[in-house]
């Protein structure tokens, strides 16, 4: 039976979205491991929780076995330093997982400097 009105429709579609954030891993990571990050051991609540991470031992985001054995809770700064000890160990490579897009930057923020510089005389 199909919602009726506008707020029912909403209603339904919270549920769904909640359903759906429920089985993904993270959710279910937060399920399985306390809220804990697993190198500096700082402590969350659900007011910092989305400063809690999942991290993927692996490195492969598609490797999520429903034990969660492939997964670990890092703070923000633990998941982006053990990033960034990988990035080393393979090479100094690319991650493969980049935060950023790897566009070059356009913006030339002194390219106006000598007119602004300039003395009016």
């Amino acid at each position: 039976m199909p919602p009726e009105n506008k707020l029912d429709r909403i209603v339904a579609a919270a549920r769904l979205n909640r359903e759906q954030r429920e089985q993904s891993y993270r959710e279910r990571a937060l399920k399985i491991y306390p809220w804990i990050c697993g190198r500096c051991t700082r402590e969350f609540t659900r007011d910092n929780l989305q400063q809690l991470t999942v991290h993927h031992r692996d490195h492969n985001h598609d490797n999520n076995p429903p034990d969660g054995s492939n997964w670990e809770l890092l703070c923000v700064y633990c998941h982006d330093n053990e990033h960034s000890r990988y990035r080393d160990s393979t090479g100094g490579g690319p991650d493969p997982f980049p935060q950023a897009v790897d566009d070059p930057a356009t913006h030339q923020p002194f390219a106006n400097l000598k007119s602004l510089l300039k003395r009016e005389k």
